[in-house]
C-alpha cells in the first residue's frame, strides 16, 4: 500500500500517527472490518427510529432536540432539518483559524472515531467527510470556542458546516473560498441535508472531543521530541562550562528508579562519558586540579528534572491513544441499543494535556538557568595572553570593555517565556463554567488546555533554542580566545557533530554583536525538525532514544 495512505479502523490510531496525517499528501483509507461496524451500526439507528414511530420512544439527538431541549420530541417530517440545525446552529465558534495541518489533525480524528462503529453515520455522509479530507479540502474552523464538555461541539460543528457547503474551506489549489466552491473545484458534491442526512447524522459529525485530542497530540510529539533533545543541549553546555559528568553515572540512578530520570542520565552519560572519548579535554575531571567538586543544580539535577519530562510526555502519550480510539458520542450505539451517557466528557484529555504543560514547562525552567550561568562566562579561566576565554554574555570585550551586549538580552527573551510558561501551566480543567441552562453542568475546559500547552511547547522549544545557541557561541569563542598556546578546545565525538550542524546550519557566530533574531530562529528550527535529535541517535547508537 501507499505510505502515504493511513488506514483507520477505530481502534489503533496513535497520537505519532496522526501527526503524520496532518502532513499535506496524506490520505485516509477505512479498514473492511470498520466498514461492517459502521453499516451496522446504521442499520441500528434505523431500526430505532422505525420502532419509535410505533412506539413514541424518545431517541436523545435523534427524535428529539439537544441538550435542554432533550425531552422535545421531533415530528418525522422535521428530522432531517434537525440534523442540519445542529451544524448550523454549533458552529458558533470565534478567534484565529486553525491552521491547515490542525484542520487536517481534528478531522482525521473524528474520522477515527466514526470508524469505531458506535456512532450511526451514515456510510454515504463518512465517505463525503473521507473524500474532503484526501482531497485536502478543509473546513476553517475557529480555534475558540469550546468548553470541552459535550464534546467540542463548536469546532467539529465548523467541521460539518464545510461538508454541508456552507461556511468557507480552504485548499492548496483554491486558498479560502466559499466551500460550495472548493468543493466544486476538486469535483466533490457538498452533503444535501435533505437527501444525504439522516436522524442522528449532524449529531455524529460534532459529538466528541476530538479537537482536544488532535491538538493534544501535536503537543505531546512535539513534547516528546524536545525532551529527547534537552539533554543534548545540556551536555553541550555541561562541557562548554567545564562542568562534571558524575553526577550522570548509572550507578546513581538506579536508585531511584524512575524511568525518565534514568533514561535522561544514561544520555548524558554517553554524550559525556571520557572513557569513551577520552579526546574531550572541556570537561572537569574528578580529583583534578580544577575540581569544583560539584555543579549548581541545573546541570547537575538536569536527569532528575528532564526525567519528569520524559515520563509525563508518555503518560499523556498513553491517555491520549485510548482518547484517539474512544467512541465519544451521546448516545453511542452498541449491538442494536442506543445508550445515553456521558462519554463525551473532555476530563481525560484535558487533565492529561494541563499535566503535559505542567511537566514539559520544566525544561525551559531549568534551561534558563543554564543560560543564566552561560552569561556569566568564565572570567577566571584565562589564556596564555591574560585573556578571558568565556567572556561574560558570551561576547568579546573588543575594541572596548563594554561596547558588545552578546547574548543579554536573548537570555531576557528566554526569561521572558519561562515566565510566560508559568501563567500558561495554571490548569484550564480546574475551572468550571455550567451552560445549556445548567443541563451540562460540569465542563473540562479541555480546549484551551490543548491550546495552552501547544503554547508551552512552543516556548520550550524557543528557550533550549537559545540554549544550543548560546553553548555553540561559547564553543566559537573557545575556539577563537584559546591563545597562541592554548590547547584545542575539544568537545566529546556526537557533541562536536551538534556543533558542526549548528555551525553548517543558517547560524552566524561571531566575537561581536551581531542580528540576533535570525539566529535564534534558526537553531530553534533544528530542534523542531528534530535534526539535534537524529544526530545523537546515529552518533550513538547505543542510547536510550
Amino acid at each position: 500500500m501507499d505510505s502515504n495512505v493511513v488506514v483507520l479502523d477505530g481502534e489503533s490510531l496513535t497520537t505519532e500517527i496522526l501527526y503524520k496525517l496532518s502532513r499535506p499528501g496524506t490520505k485516509i483509507k477505512i479498514s473492511d472490518d470498520a466498514w461492517k461496524r459502521i453499516e451496522a451500526s446504521r442499520t441500528a439507528v434505523d431500526k430505532a427510529v422505525a420502532e419509535s414511530e410505533i412506539t413514541g420512544v424518545k431517541i436523545y439527538g435523534v427524535t428529539t432536540g439537544f441538550g435542554k431541549n432533550a425531552p422535545k420530541q421531533i415530528a418525522k417530517q422535521h428530522l432531517h432539518l434537525l440534523q442540519v440545525s445542529i451544524i448550523r446552529s454549533h458552529a458558533a465558534g470565534v478567534g484565529q483559524p486553525l491552521s491547515p495541518e490542525r484542520t487536517r489533525m481534528l478531522m482525521a480524528v473524528r474520522i477515527n472515531v466514526l470508524s469505531k462503529g458506535c456512532s450511526g453515520v451514515s456510510p454515504g455522509v463518512l465517505r463525503a467527510f473521507i473524500d474532503a479530507f484526501n482531497e485536502s479540502c478543509l473546513p476553517i474552523v475557529p480555534e475558540k470556542g469550546t468548553v470541552g464538555a459535550c464534546g467540542d461541539l463548536a469546532p467539529l460543528a465548523h467541521v460539518a458546516l464545510g461538508l454541508i457547503g456552507e461556511g468557507d474551506m480552504w485548499s492548496p489549489a483554491t486558498g479560502r473560498r466559499g466551500a460550495i466552491e472548493v468543493l466544486q473545484h476538486h469535483k466533490l458534491k457538498a452533503l444535501d441535508y435533505k437527501r444525504d442526512l439522516n436522524p442522528k447524522d449532524g449529531l455524529a459529525l460534532v459529538n466528541g472531543a476530538q479537537l482536544i485530542t488532535s491538538l493534544g497530540s501535536e503537543a505531546v510529539e512535539r513534547a516528546a521530541a524536545i525532551a529527547r533533545q534537552a539533554d543534548v543541549v545540556t551536555a553541550l553546555t555541561v562541557q562548554i562550562l567545564r562542568g562534571s559528568a558524575e553526577p550522570y553515572r548509572r550507578e546513581i540512578h538506579d536508585r531511584r528508579n524512575h524511568s525518565g530520570q534514568g533514561k535522561s542520565a544514561a544520555r548524558l552519560w554517553q554524550l559525556l562519558d571520557l572513557k569513551r572519548f577520552p579526546e574531550a579535554n572541556l570537561l572537569r575531571r574528578v580529583g583534578g586540579p580544577d575540581d569544583e567538586v560539584q555543579d549548581a543544580y541545573s546541570l547537575r539535577c538536569a536527569p532528575q528534572v528532564h526525567g519528569v519530562a520524559c515520563d509525563t510526555t508518555e503518560m499523556v502519550r498513553n491517555w491520549l491513544n485510548i482518547e484517539l480510539n474512544s467512541a465519544t458520542d451521546n448516545p453511542i450505539v452498541v449491538g442494536d441499543n442506543i445508550l445515553v451517557g456521558g462519554n463525551f466528557h473532555g476530563e481525560y484529555p484535558a487533565k492529561a494535556l494541563d499535566y503535559l504543560a505542567i511537566g514539559i514547562h520544566e525544561l525551559s525552567s531549568i534551561s534558563e538557568r543554564r543560560i543564566d550561568k552561560l552569561m556569566h562566562g568564565r572570567n577566571t579561566e584565562k589564556n596564555s595572553e591574560n585573556e578571558v576565554i568565556l567572556p561574560s554574555f558570551l561576547v568579546n570585550p573588543a575594541p572596548v570593555d563594554g561596547l558588545n551586549s552578546g547574548f543579554m538580552i536573548a537570555h531576557c527573551t528566554a526569561a521572558a517565556l519561562v515566565s510566560e510558561n508559568k501563567g500558561l501551566c495554571h490548569p484550564a480543567s480546574v475551572d468550571n463554567i455550567p451552560t445549556s441552562d445548567g443541563q451540562e453542568d460540569h465542563v473540562s475546559m479541555g480546549g484551551w488546555a490543548a491550546r495552552k500547552a501547544l503554547q508551552v511547547v512552543e516556548n520550550v522549544e524557543t528557550v533550549l533554542g537559545i540554549e544550543l545557541l548560546a553553548s555553540c557561541q561559547g564553543m566559537f569563542l573557545r575556539q577563537k580566545n584559546k591563545g597562541k598556546t592554548g590547547d584545542e578546545p575539544k568537545l566529546t565525538a556526537p557533541l562536536q557533530k551538534v556543533y558542526d550542524l549548528v555551525i553548517g546550519s543558517s547560524v552566524r557566530l561571531a566575537a561581536n554583536d551581531i542580528y540576533m533574531a535570525p539566529n535564534i530562529e534558526a537553531a530553534v528550527r533544528l530542534l523542531r525538525e528534530e535534526k539535534v535529535r537524529i544526530i545523537h541517535h546515529f552518533s550513538m547508537c547505543s542510547c536510550i532514544v
